[in-house]
């Protein structure tokens, strides 16, 4: 069952809601979709700081005839758990660095390695120049190799 945001509405009520309050800011300078991203990528943080961490769910979809739960219609792994275990305890490290990271370093890591931004929808979206961004990101990769390379 997806989380709740206040009063028992879903992300994407809280969201509209979000676009709703903050409809006659928008100025027209930038995208429509441009402003309302923003506008996710604020609420995205403040439920971030309320929870200090994110909540993922999945929905398991009955589509399978027989029956049989979705578990048991996925192949065996060809790898090695043991390999997969230290690649995602890698990727887990990786990941408390990038939380660790000043906050424009990492909205722009998160923003581009997630949401797969360009440089010019990150500056966007983060009110800044592309010089910036670029800026921005050179000294998180930096960051994130010397904490890797320390581990």
């Amino acid at each position: 069952m997806p989380a709740r945001g206040r009063a028992g509405r879903g992300r994407a009520q809280d969201a509209f809601l979000r676009l709703y309050e903050a409809a006659g800011s928008f100025g027209g300078r930038a995208r429509f979709s441009t402003w309302f991203y923003r506008i996710l990528v604020n609420l995205c943080l403040d439920h971030r700081r309320k929870t200090r961490g994110w909540t993922f769910w999945a929905q398991e979809r009955d589509d399978d005839p027989a029956g049989e739960p979705p578990i048991e219609r996925v192949a065996a792994p060809e790898s090695d758990p043991v390999d997969a275990l230290g690649r995602e305890r890698a990727v887990s490290a990786l990941w408390a660095a990038v939380d660790r990271l000043a906050p424009q370093q990492r909205a722009a890591v998160v923003l581009q390695v997630q949401e797969e931004l360009t440089t010019a929808e990150i500056a966007t979206v983060l009110k800044c120049s592309e010089a910036t961004v670029r800026v921005h990101l050179h000294r998180a990769m930096t960051t994130l190799r010397k904490t890797m390379e320390t581990r």
